[in-house]
């Protein structure tokens, strides 16, 4: 799992942990990762690596086959957000590293695992991708085009893998409570505490669900937003909050 170090990824870690899983966790940061496994149960791996960089991801990932074979689950979880504006030429360097890590990170973190999964005919490939890919969202176009990318990503795996054994997950969350939405200045209604919103997205993934959105209430506003005229959404999205912009988080 990508994207272990806090959060959602924390919260997965230990629930995970706590139904006897070996876990093999990546980030970018070890110092978080140490402490969390010192206070998991069972035996795990700690794998420093920014998803950004296929090279790592795949030597992580030889580590942890080496040590435990075959993952049953891998989950791209590992994702960044920031405010962004096109009008301003340094967020365009914001604009690469969000789409690097969320998309083509997801992709780098599912590739080693592809081949053996499809070979012994069993797996899941889960992407965490976001309520926000649905429609592009003002002053987030960075992050909505990385999550509507996921999306359409992880839909085309899927179809690529249809009949083999490997279930592709696309987990669609709304806003959960992490340190990536500690700094939204607006409202952020059903919002779920990590633990609780990784409590949902394992079952979606024990389900090997094809799609699903997180909370349910969230899987209505996903609906609502895709059926909106363009001219209502512009007229309603116009005056939303955004997020600030700066580094990404």
């Amino acid at each position: 799992m990508t994207g272990a170090s806090s959060g959602l990824g924390e919260a997965l870690a230990r629930h995970y942990a706590g139904m006897g899983a070996r876990l093999g966790l990546i980030a970018r940061r070890a110092e978080p990762m140490h402490a969390l496994v010192a206070s998991l149960p069972g035996t795990h791996q700690v794998l420093v690596a920014d998803v950004g960089d296929p090279l790592a991801l795949r030597g992580a990932a030889s580590q942890f086959v080496e040590a435990f074979g075959v993952p049953d689950i891998v989950i791209a979880n590992a994702g960044v957000s920031v405010g962004t504006l096109t009008e301003y030429a340094e967020d365009v360097d914001a604009f690469d590293r969000v789409l690097r890590t969320n998309l083509l990170g997801m992709v780098a973190t599912f590739q080693p695992f592809v081949e053996a999964m499809r070979r012994r005919g069993s797996g899941r490939l889960v992407g965490i991708a976001s309520v926000a890919g649905i429609r592009g969202l003002p002053g987030a176009g960075a992050y909505s085009a990385s999550k509507a990318g996921a999306l359409a990503y992880l839909e085309s795996l899927r179809v690529e893998l249809h009949d083999s054994g490997v279930k592709v997950v696309s987990v669609a969350p709304g806003y959960i409570r992490t340190p990536m939405t500690a700094i939204n200045p607006y409202p952020m209604p059903f919002i779920l505490d990590a633990d609780v919103a990784a409590q949902r997205i394992a079952r979606v993934i024990e389900r090997g669900d094809r799609f699903a959105v997180t909370p349910w209430q969230m899987g209505w506003v996903a609906k609502l937003l895709r059926i909106l005229p363009r001219s209502v959404f512009d007229h309603v999205f116009a005056r939303a909050g955004r997020k600030p912009r700066g580094l990404p988080l």
